[in-house]
C-alpha cells in the first residue's frame, strides 16, 4: 500500500506534465505512451489489447485524471510486485516528463542545483508530502529538509531569507516542489557553496531518507576464512547491513541479514585493533572495527535501531519520523483550532458584553432624559403653583375686605344669633334626647331579633334532639325487647343446664358408688384368687408327694419347710441363702424321675418353677403370715 501511494505521487507529476494547456485533461495518445513506459519500468507484461480496448472509443478528445485512474489502478498498479522493479527508474521517468514543463533553472549560471540534484530534491519532496493532491509540502517539512541538508554541509541555515519567504501569501498553506527548487536555487542554504559539496550532501540526504540508509561509511571487517582484517564500505538499512569494496557500491562483498535474533556488542581491544564491536546472528558473528570510539557508538546505535525497526515490522525510519511529525502537526492544528474556538468564544462574550454595555448606556441615556423631563414637569408645576398662590392671595385680600364689611353686619346680627343659639341649644337637647330614645329602641329591636333568632335556633336544635331521642328510645326499646328475649332464652338454657348438671351429679355419684362396689368386688376376687392359687399350689405339692416315692433329695424337700418354718425370725435371709440349693436339689431330684413319664416331669418342673416364683414374689411382697413353705408345712 505504501509503494502504491509513492508510485501515484510520481505518476501524478507525469500526468500533469502532459497537460500542456492546464485544463486537467491529457490526450489519449500521450496516455498510451505514458502507460507503455510505465509497463517497462515497473517490469509488468505489456497488455496491448487492454490498452487499445480502454482507449478504443470514437471520442478522440483528452482524458481527465478521473478517466485515467481506473485503467491505471486495474492494469498497472494492481499488477505491481514490490521488489521486481527499481523505484529510482520510475522516479527518473516521471522527473524527465515533469521537469521539461515545470523546472526552469536560471540559464545565466546562478543556479546552484544540477539536474540530478533537482531530481533528488524532487524525490525527497515527494517522500515528505502527504497523500493529498495537489501535492504540497507544509513549511515545517520544508524547514526540516533544509536543516537536514545543512547539517550534512555543516552550515547554518539562512533564517532571514527563509522568514521572508514564509511571509509570502502563496506559501503559507503549503509549497509546491517547483517553488521549493526555486527557493534552493536562490541560495537559502548559503551562498558561495561548492556545487560538488552541495550535490554530495543532497545525495547523502536522498540516500538516507528515500534510499532508507541509516548509516554508511568505512569499517574494518575480520574475515571468516583467512581471519584477516579488510577495510570495507558498509551500508546499513533496516533489513540488512551490506558491505562493498569501495564507496561507489559497485561490488557487493556480502550482506548481514538483521532480524529479532541479531544483537550488537562492544568488544575489547585485541589483535592491534581498537574500537571493536561485533554483530551476532544465529549462524555467525561478524567482528568489525571503527576508526574511533564516536564512530563505534554511532554504528552500534544505528544497528540497534535497525534491529528495533525490523522487530516492530517497520520498513523505514523516516516514514516513522514523518508520521510522528504529522501527528505533532495535527495535534498543533487541533490545539490551534481549539484556541481559535476559545478566541471566538471570548470574542462572542466580548461582543455580548459590549452589547450589554451599549444597552446599559442606552438605559442611562433614557434615565437622563426621564430625569430632564421630570425636572421640566416639576418646573411647570412650580410655576402653576406660584400662579395659583398669587390668585389665592388676591382672593384672600378680597375675602379680607368682604370680612371687614361683614363684621359690621355680624355685630348687628349677633344679637339675633344669640337668640337663635338659645333656640338651637334647646333643639339640640331635644334632638339628643330623641336620638337616645331612638338608639334605645333600635337596640331593643336588635336584642329582640337576636332573642328570636336564638329561640328559633334552640327550637330547631330541640326538635332535632327530640327526633334523635325518639329514635334512640325506639332503638332502646328494640334492644330491651331483644335483651329480654335473650335473657329468657339464657334463663331457659341455664335451667336446662342446671337440670343436666344435677342429673350428671347423680350419675357421677351412682358411678362412684358402683366403682367402689366394683373395687371391693375386685379386692375380694383378688383375695379369693390368691387363696385359690395358694390352695392349688398346696394341693399340687401334696399330690406330687403322694404320687411318687420319696427320693434321696426328696427328704430335703420335705424337711425344708420345717426348717424354714423354724427360722421365721429371718425369712428373707433364708430365702436368699437356700434358693440356689433348692434349685440344685430340684434338678437332682428330676434326674431320678422317669423320663418317659412326660406328664409327671412336666408337673415336677412346674412345681419347681412355681415354688421359686412364689418364693421370689413373697420376697418382693412380704406377708405377715410368713413364707409359703411355712404355711405349707403347718397345713
Amino acid at each position: 500500500m505504501e509503494v502504491r501511494a509513492e508510485l501515484l505521487k510520481s505518476i501524478w507529476y507525469a500526468f500533469t506534465s502532459l497537460d500542456t494547456e492546464d485544463s486537467g485533461k491529457v490526450s489519449k495518445s500521450q496516455l498510451k505512451v505514458l502507460s507503455h513506459n510505465l509497463y517497462s519500468v515497473l517490469r509488468i507484461p505489456h497488455n496491448q489489447a487492454a490498452l487499445e480496448q480502454h482507449f478504443s472509443d470514437d471520442d478522440d478528445g483528452p482524458v481527465s485524471s478521473q478517466g485515467y485512474m481506473p485503467y491505471l489502478n486495474k492494469f498497472i498498479l494492481d499488477k505491481v510486485v514490490e521488489g521486481t522493479f527499481e523505484k529510482e527508474e520510475v522516479d527518473a521517468l516521471c522527473w524527465t516528463l515533469c521537469s521539461k514543463k515545470n523546472y526552469h533553472p536560471n540559464t545565466n549560471g546562478t543556479a546552484v542545483l544540477s539536474n540530478k540534484d533537482a531530481e533528488f530534491l524532487w524525490c525527497l519532496f515527494n517522500f515528505l508530502t502527504e497523500d493529498k493532491y495537489p501535492l504540497v509540502l507544509v513549511p515545517e517539512e520544508v524547514e526540516y529538509l533544509l536543516k537536514k541538508i545543512c547539517a550534512v554541509l555543516n552550515v547554518e541555515l539562512n533564517s532571514v531569507d527563509l522568514e521572508e519567504f514564509w511571509t509570502q501569501e502563496c506559501v503559507r498553506e503549503g509549497m509546491s516542489v517547483w517553488s521549493f527548487l526555486e527557493l534552493v536555487n536562490s541560495g537559502v542554504l548559503g551562498r558561495g557553496l561548492d556545487r560538488e559539496r552541495l550535490s554530495s550532501a543532497i545525495e547523502d540526504v536522498y540516500r538516507e531518507i528515500v534510499g532508507n540508509v541509516l548509516k554508511e561509511g568505512y569499517l574494518w571487517k575480520k574475515g571468516h576464512l583467512r581471519r584477516n582484517w579488510t577495510e570495507r564500505w558498509f551500508c546499513l538499512k533496516p533489513s540488512a547491513l551490506c558491505y562493498y569494496t569501495s564507496e561507489d557500491r559497485k561490488e557487493c562483498k556480502g550482506s548481514i541479514e538483521l532480524d529479532n535474533n541479531c544483537c550488537v556488542e562492544v568488544l575489547p581491544e585485541r589483535e592491534g585493533k581498537r574500537c571493536m564491536f561485533c554483530v551476532k546472528t544465529l549462524n555467525k558473528t561478524y567482528e568489525m572495527s571503527a576508526p574511533d570510539s564516536k564512530q563505534r557508538q554511532e554504528w552500534t546505535a544505528a544497528i540497534q535501531q535497525a534491529i528495533r525497526l525490523r522487530s516492530e515490522g517497520k520498513s523505514s525510519l523516516h516514514k516513522e519520523l514523518k508520521a510522528r511529525r504529522q501527528e505533532v502537526r495535527e495535534e498543533r492544528e487541533r490545539r490551534r483550532a481549539m484556541r481559535e474556538q476559545e478566541t471566538q468564544r471570548l470574542q462572542d462574550l466580548q461582543g455580548e458584553k459590549e452589547q450589554k454595555q451599549a444597552e446599559l448606556e442606552h438605559l442611562k441615556e433614557a434615565q437622563k432624559q426621564a430625569q430632564a423631563s421630570l425636572l421640566q414637569e416639576e418646573e411647570r408645576r412650580r410655576k402653576q403653583h406660584e400662579e395659583l398662590q398669587r390668585a389665592l392671595e388676591e382672593q384672600l385680600r378680597e375675602a379680607e375686605e368682604a370680612r371687614a364689611s361683614m363684621r359690621e353686619e355680624m355685630a348687628l346680627k349677633e344679637l339675633e344669633a344669640e337668640h337663635q343659639r338659645k333656640r338651637i341649644r334647646e333643639l339640640e337637647e331635644l334632638q339628643q334626647r330623641l336620638e337616645e330614645a331612638l338608639h334605645q329602641e333600635i337596640k331593643a329591636r336588635q336584642d329582640e331579633e337576636n332573642y328570636r333568632y336564638t329561640q328559633a335556633r334552640l327550637l330547631a336544635e330541640e326538635e332535632e334532639k327530640t327526633k334523635a331521642l325518639l329514635s334512640l328510645q325506639e332503638e332502646q326499646e328494640e334492644l330491651l325487647e331483644q335483651m329480654q328475649k335473650e335473657k329468657r332464652e339464657l334463663r331457659r338454657d341455664m335451667e336446662e343446664k342446671a337440670n343436666a348438671l344435677e342429673e350428671a351429679h347423680k350419675q357421677l355419684e351412682n358411678i362412684r358408688a358402683s366403682r367402689h362396689r366394683v373395687d371391693q368386688d375386685i379386692a375380694a376376687a383378688q383375695r379369693k384368687q390368691r387363696q385359690a392359687s395358694t390352695s392349688v399350689k398346696h394341693w399340687n405339692v401334696q399330690m406330687t408327694r403322694l404320687m411318687h416315692p420319696i427320693s434321696p433329695g426328696g427328704l430335703l424337700l420335705t424337711l425344708l419347710p420345717l426348717v424354714f418354718g423354724r427360722l421365721s425370725a429371718d425369712t428373707q435371709r433364708c430365702e436368699k441363702v437356700f434358693a440356689p440349693f433348692l434349685v440344685s436339689y430340684s434338678f437332682a431330684c428330676l434326674s431320678h424321675l422317669n423320663v418317659s413319664d412326660h406328664q409327671t416331669s412336666k408337673h415336677k418342673m412346674q412345681f419347681i418353677n412355681e415354688g421359686l416364683y412364689y418364693s421370689t414374689e413373697e420376697k418382693r411382697k412380704p406377708s405377715l403370715q410368713g413364707p409359703v413353705w411355712k404355711r405349707d408345712f403347718n397345713s
